[in-house]
Order: C-alpha cells, then structure tokens, then sequence
C-alpha cells in the first residue's frame, strides 16, 4: 500500500543541541523551544489530515537508525541535522537510502550568513529542498513541502 499522510505520519528529525532551543543562543536561534515546534509542526500536518513523529537526537547513529525507520513506516521526513550537517556523511548516507521519500531540510538560522564551514550541508546533497533563515517557521514550510510531494506521489530529485 503507498504511504499516504492518512497511514504514515511524517518524521521530523532535531540533529545536536537542538534540545537546547530557546536557550542556546536566542539572538541566532529564537526564543521557541522545541516543543514548540513540534506543536507547530502538528498543526501544519493536521491541517491536511496528517500527522508527525519528532524526535530529537545528539548522537548521529541515532538519528541514522531513525531514517532507517523512516524507509519503512513514514511518508517524508523534515530534517534539522545541526552540526550534523556539515560533518555527516552517515546521515546522507542513510538519507540515500530513502528512495522516493520526500526529504526536506531545515536550519533555523541562514547558514549562508554564517562561519564558512557552515556553508556545506552533506544533507543536501540528498534533501528536495532546503529552507534556511526562516527561524521556526522554516519547519512548517517544510511541513508543508513534504505535504506537497506526497500528494504527487514523489519527490522532486
């Protein structure tokens, strides 16, 4: 059977020190916490009759044993790998994995306007799209692009 948003909820993955959000430096990340954007993030996708599983991870093989599970029971995933993304090539490779899954990404901060080493993203390299400096709002726009490919029926590679 496809996975649909009615029959697989949409995997929100918070990579490194994203547990800390709302504490850790506000004036680059926001004063939101994370559990407010997992209340956002539910809200976009109940709003078109879905659902979402956050998690939140500082250890890489964690987050990579979670997009694994992703392949199997979920219908894209929203990825904020952190630091992870700059240095992970096991994320990206677990993200390779996920053949016609939607992948977004999302930095909360634009990190094109930061440190030069931020300015790659091994995630990217896999993600149909990537939304950075948006704060928090970034995440419901990925929301709403995983939305958009399911009800197509792929992803944009």
């Amino acid at each position: 059977m496809p996975r649909t948003l009615a029959n697989a909820p949409i995997m929100i993955l918070n990579g490194p020190n994203l547990n800390l959000l709302g504490q850790r430096q506000p004036e680059i990340y926001g004063s939101e916490t994370l559990d407010d954007v997992r209340a956002l993030c539910a809200k976009a996708a109940a709003a078109h009759g879905g659902t979402v599983d956050f998690r939140q991870s500082n250890h890489e093989g964690e987050l990579v044993d979670w997009i694994h599970e992703a392949r199997q029971n979920h219908s894209g995933i929203v990825i904020n790998p952190g630091a992870y993304s700059h240095t992970s090539v096991a994320i990206l490779d677990a993200l390779n994995t996920c053949d016609g899954l939607p992948v977004l990404e999302v930095h909360i901060s634009n990190i094109h306007k930061r440190e030069s080493f931020r300015h790659h993203s091994y995630v990217s390299l896999r993600a149909d799209g990537v939304i950075a400096g948006c704060g928090v709002q970034g995440y419901v726009f990925g929301v709403e692009r995983v939305v958009a490919l399911v009800g197509a029926g792929q992803a944009d590679t």
